[in-house]
């Protein structure tokens, strides 16, 4: 994240909110990059972190795992080593939740990438999210990590930008098959499960793109092996047999 950040020309002080839509590892682990990165450039203006519940125990174990570095410094001859003041506060939010970030409101909704049975414990204490951005020229809907969602439907509604996430079922279990040929069946069939109904196909985000009337789709975090052009047009054709509007796949440090 961090990586990129720069590449992108976006100083790091610049940076002045982060927003996790789940708590997977896939999801999360920039952001010891991004606040190790703020000690070591003595960056201690605000950062807030929304996420959902847990939130606050990852950057906590974030802030732990940091301590040795912190405490051993440079050790160089005569270090004075200043307080370790992060500067962060979280801010852990749930469906419904909204709040405003700069000229930007923000709106949040649980998405079905966690189907716990509803109202079990699990269920109360793990929220995967989607997310809206009105920003005072156009709209943009995150889906976050999420299967069929009415409710993402509901979120991203007329959005100008639907920024979706994207699986290929087939490719990516005959993967998992081909790399770990000794998982255990019933591993992979949770796995399967999981990847299937947590997950967006290509038909599906055409599905939800025209359900929710967006203007235009960016593709993104495509679950895919031996990614190419040719697959993705071959994406791009899939989700057009369900949304007429314009659909482009996103690539790194490519702007929308």
């Amino acid at each position: 994240m961090a990586e990129q950040l720069a590449k992108a020309d976006v100083p790091l002080q610049r940076v002045k909110a982060v927003l996790l839509s789940h708590l997977h590892f896939d999801h999360t682990a920039g952001l010891f990059g991004i606040i190790s990165l703020r000690w070591q450039t003595s960056i201690t203006s605000p950062l807030t972190i929304y996420g959902p519940p847990g939130t606050q125990t990852l950057v906590d174990g974030i802030l732990a795992a940091m301590a040795p570095a912190v405490q051993a410094g440079y050790a160089y001859p005569e270090e004075v080593k200043a307080p370790f003041r992060p500067g962060l506060t979280v801010v852990e939010i749930r469906d419904g939740a909204s709040f405003e970030l700069g000229s930007t409101h923000v709106s949040a909704a649980k998405n079905t990438h966690y189907t716990f049975t509803p109202g079990s414990a699990d269920d109360r204490a793990f929220e995967s999210l989607a997310f809206r951005f009105d920003t005072p020229g156009r709209s943009i809907a995150y889906t976050g990590d999420t299967g069929p969602s009415p409710a993402v439907e509901r979120l991203a509604h007329n959005a100008d930008l639907l920024v979706t996430e994207m699986i290929d079922f087939d490719r990516t279990v005959a993967e998992i098959r081909r790399v770990s040929p000794n998982m255990p069946s019933a591993a992979l069939a949770g796995l399967s499960i999981h990847l299937r109904d947590h997950h967006l196909t290509p038909r599906q985000v055409g599905e939800l793109a025209t359900s929710a009337g967006v203007k235009s789709v960016v593709v993104t975090h495509i679950s895919a092996p031996a990614f190419n052009d040719e697959i993705a047009a071959e994406y791009l054709r899939e989700i057009g047999k369900a949304f007429a509007g314009h659909t482009a796949i996103a690539y790194d440090l490519r702007s929308f």
